[in-house]
């Protein structure tokens, strides 16, 4: 896991973008702690920040070159069917001098292109450069786990791993208004946009090509719910998903450093901590508890798989004020708007689990592949025709009056049922979208000067809903990468350390992703087969609980705490005004809700507000 940079120019590099290369290169020091370096010949610069996973020495250092120095490699992230490829290689001719993934990577490109790509089990960023022929590919794996962005003109193509690193080469910082817009709507920015207009992000599982001073972008992998479904037997579906989950877990076990795993308490960690619990002598195993927030604590049931598979267990226990200690670190690692604010929570999980392990495996992608969330029960439940349908939607009507609130048993209640009410009164791709965002359209509209939230452009959310397996492949092309994956990316990275997730195998999720939705979901369940599947392996506790989330203690916060704060860098009038970027208006609007009685959606607003107010004082 590591950070990359570059530039590839038809032009001389001068003298001048060297120093701005080493700046830029520096931004990334946290992905990569361990050695930094910069090499530029002619016309193309490679930078690399590493942080050493597999083959330690320095022999496996970046920039990575053939012994001819023909051919040139930059890359983050872990190739985990790298000795298979090896193999290959070997009775191929090719010599090895290390033993690192970086090395066959290297010579798999050189000896099979594009093709090589596909062979890749891993997740990874990488340029391959052919000095000869002055060509380059530039790829991003198959999910969107590794970030990649790139800034293309006429006379030159910038590529690195964080926003922040391109910034010192003299990009402009022109802010986007439909990414501005796609943040204020979902929370985070999904590919291929990021903040500024002359930074884009490489879409998953596609590839940049540039020859020549001339780019050209393929897919090389694509999924489809429905491309290949599934004929067998529910368990023989069953026995497959615990026999891929199972090798892609001791595939992600290889590493030359310590290595342990996340365990919430909940069923995702909790089977790939127990599979990983087989896989070594004594597994370490690291949670968060939650002193001042007991309803969210789920410490009870991480102990209890800890003591099933007798790991050796960790549980960092906070308090809020300790996510009120760590708020600002979160928010100024981000080099683009983000407002999840589970992301303060991985913060501390990565900023802890790093004192012990380097790498650590987590659940990410269970809730996404096999229907894990609360709004996959509502996009189920709203697509069934029934009575109890046709009452909700009326009550909606008389629950918009109501107070809500995530906070209290009863004012949640009341948000839920409103909320699925008026899903029910749009069509299936429109509710999709709704519960899929945090801001309602019209406020974005409102909140955000000469907004361009129409001109959002998400492809694959072209597609027309036939099945519920079509809301799980949007889930995953959107939120997945956008949302999910971004965070765990930039907070473990924060803290220099690598995770990796079994469940985003490519195999296990072309494998699901052909399974009838049945298999999934139904009234009563959700994760349906995954859970069936390991069933006998974790305690009964685990299952016979609903799901929990953490609810970082924003209102509370901000009624107390950071209201001087936010007096003065979100609910500023002359701050506001001189920005020319939101209406103060609206900002006021959610300003007095905030403080009402009735403050509901305005805390996630306030707390989106605020994240963008942090990154604009950084970066303009």
């Amino acid at each position: 896991m590591c950070g990359i940079l570059g530039i590839l120019t038809n032009e001389h590099i001068a003298t001048d973008l060297e120093s701005k290369l080493a700046t830029g290169l520096n931004t990334l020091s946290k992905r990569g702690p361990d050695f930094r370096q910069t090499v530029v010949k002619n016309n193309i610069a490679l930078g690399h920040a590493r942080l050493s996973i597999i083959d330690t020495s320095d022999a496996a250092n970046q920039p990575m070159f053939d012994p001819s120095e023909r051919y040139g490699l930059v890359f983050n992230g872990e190739i985990f069917n790298y000795l298979e490829i090896k193999k290959k290689l070997i009775t191929q001719g090719v010599a090895f001098t290390t033993s690192s993934d970086t090395e066959v990577l290297l010579h798999s490109l050189i000896e099979n292109g594009l093709d090589a790509i596909n062979e890749l089990n891993g997740f990874f960023a990488f340029c391959f450069v052919d000095y000869q022929e002055n060509t380059a590919i530039i790829a991003r794996d198959r999910f969107g786990i590794k970030p990649l962005v790139y800034s293309w003109n006429e006379s030159k193509l910038q590529f690195a791993s964080e926003i922040k690193a391109l910034l010192p080469l003299g990009i402009k910082k022109d802010i986007d208004k439909t990414a501005l817009s796609a943040f204020f709507k979902f929370n985070y920015i999904p590919a291929p946009y990021t903040i500024f207009e002359d930074i884009k992000k490489l879409n998953p599982g596609e590839v940049l090509q540039w020859s020549n001073g001339k780019i050209e972008f393929k897919k090389y992998y694509t999924y489809h719910p429905s491309s290949k479904p599934f004929e067998g037997s529910y368990d023989q579906a069953k026995q497959k998903v615990k026999s891929i989950l199972e090798t892609a877990t001791e595939r992600r076990m290889i590493a030359d450093v310590p290595l342990g795993s996340f365990l919430s308490g909940g069923i995702d960690s909790s089977i790939v901590s127990t599979i990983a619990s087989k896989l070594t002598t004594t597994l370490n195993t690291f949670s968060i508890g939650f002193k001042d927030q007991p309803q969210f604590d789920e410490t009870q049931f991480a102990n209890c798989v800890a003591k099933n598979i007798n790991s050796n267990h960790t549980v960092f226990s906070l308090s809020n004020d300790d996510f009120l200690t760590h708020f600002e670190d979160t928010l100024t690692y981000l080099d683009e708007p983000f407002a999840d604010s589970s992301a303060l929570n991985m913060y501390i999980l990565s900023k802890e689990t790093k004192k012990k392990v380097t790498v650590a495996l987590s659940g990410d992608g269970a809730d996404e592949l096999f229907s894990g969330y609360n709004k996959h029960q509502a996009l189920w439940l709203a697509d069934q025709k029934g009575a109890k349908n046709v009452v909700l939607k009326s009550a909606s009507k008389f629950t918009d009056l109501l107070p809500k609130s995530r906070n209290g048993k009863w004012s949640n209640k009341v948000r839920q049922i409103s909320k699925y009410g008026e899903g029910l009164r749009l069509n299936s791709k429109e509710r999709y979208l709704s519960w899929a965002s945090f801001m309602n359209n019209n406020v974005v509209d409102s909140l955000v000067l000469e907004s361009q939230l129409d001109a959002i452009a998400l492809p694959y959310l072209e597609k027309e809903i036939t099945d519920f397996n079509d809301y799980l492949y949007f889930d995953f092309n959107l939120v997945l990468e956008g949302d999910m994956l971004r965070k765990v990316d930039s907070m473990s990275m924060a803290n220099s350390l690598e995770v990796r997730t079994p469940f985003l195998d490519y195999e296990l999720v072309d494998f699901v992703f052909s399974l009838p939705s049945e298999f999934k979901i139904d009234k009563n369940n959700r994760k349906k087969i995954l859970k069936d599947a390991f069933k006998e392996d974790l305690p009964q506790e685990i299952f016979n609980r609903g799901k929990k989330g953490f609810e970082i203690p924003l209102q509370n916060w901000f009624q107390n705490e950071l209201r001087s704060y936010l007096s003065v860098h979100v609910f500023n009038e002359e701050l506001i005004k001189g920005q020319g970027i939101l209406n103060w208006d609206a900002v006021l609007k959610i300003k007095n809700q905030l403080y009402s009685s009735n403050p509901n959606e305005a805390v996630y607003n306030t707390w989106a507000l605020l994240s963008f107010q942090k990154w604009y004082s950084l970066y303009l």
